[in-house]
């Protein structure tokens, strides 16, 4: 089953990496949100892709879901003596992440190239494509005003309330190379249990995905789990914005595209009110084979729908 799954964050890669364990390489296309994607010391800063590739490389920090596992932070040290802004830590390992990407497209490569690449260094199987090559860049609106993502999710650690999104850059962007090529391909669509706000709607706004997407099977996994998320502030964002955040509201987000959803076992109360055909188990995972577990029910369901 040709397969394309949109993700971002934590959760994302870790449902990209339980699909990875599952299909074989060449049928599955990982496309990763890019608008949280910022420059920071110059250096150009890539976290969903990151995650999502240090994830399927398993280089990941297994505690923390993100960055590189045993990592060191002599770079992070030294800039805090020389009085350099530290409010994104940047480990030994992962600043040679940054630094070969900056290199690479200040050399004229763009980004799905870098992205290749680096997967080609890591091993990693399936192929996984940032949306676009284009700069779009997510901007949260708060009651502080406006605010460059990692912005509001780092530095003030989603304190603001929020009013609303932008994405600058988007009426420009286009989906980058292979994106709408392997929707148009796959018999599978997946929006993994990533932030529906700033981890899938960019994906979604980008110049011909939605309309990609008219023909194909579509599922959703939800993020939130008895209104709460296990990591990120999607929860939140939805409380901010006046919407009760429950896996209903996820499904109501995504509900014009959606042929299935799946909500977490704990959620089950909600499936009566879901008008999709609803896949109810355990989403929540804690482990690898969690990931794997989750991946092949959402293929077992898909195939008899």
């Amino acid at each position: 089953m040709k397969t394309v799954a949109l993700a971002g964050g934590v959760g994302g890669a870790k449902l990209a990496d339980g699909l990875a364990n599952l299909l074989p390489s060449s049928d599955l296309t990982i496309v990763v949100n890019t608008g949280d994607d910022f420059e920071h010391l110059g250096l150009y800063i890539s976290p969903d892709l990151d995650t999502v590739c240090y994830t399927l490389a398993n280089l990941v920090d297994p505690v923390k879901g993100w960055g590189r596992e045993n990592e060191t932070w002599n770079f992070l040290e030294n800039l805090t003596a020389l009085g350099g802004p530290t409010w994104f830590q940047i480990g030994d390992k992962d600043l040679a992440t940054h630094i070969e990407r900056t290199r690479m497209m200040k050399a004229g490569q763009r980004l799905s190239e870098v992205t290749k690449q680096f997967c080609k260094s890591w091993l990693i199987g399936p192929r996984v494509l940032p949306m676009s090559d284009d700069p779009v860049r997510t901007i949260v609106n708060s009651d502080e005003g406006s605010l460059a993502f990692q912005e509001y999710f780092v530095a003030r650690r989603c304190e603001p309330d929020v009013t609303g999104f932008e994405f600058d850059g988007i009426e420009k962007a286009v989906p980058a190379p292979g994106v709408l090529e392997a929707i148009k391909d796959a018999d599978l669509i997946v929006f993994c249990p990533s932030n529906p706000w700033v981890s899938i709607d960019p994906i979604l706004k980008l110049k011909g995905v939605r309309r990609s997407l008219e023909n194909k099977f579509v599922i959703a996994v939800s993020p939130i789990i008895q209104g709460k998320t296990i990591k990120g502030p999607a929860a939140k964002m939805y409380q901010d914005l006046g919407v009760e955040p429950s896996a209903l509201s996820v499904f109501d987000h995504y509900s014009d595209i959606l042929d299935t959803f799946v909500i977490d076992d704990l959620d089950a109360n909600l499936a009566e009110k879901i008008t999709t055909p609803v896949l109810v188990t355990n989403t929540i995972m804690k482990n690898r084979q969690d990931r794997i577990d989750l991946a092949r029910k959402i293929i077992e369901f898909c195939s008899m729908h």
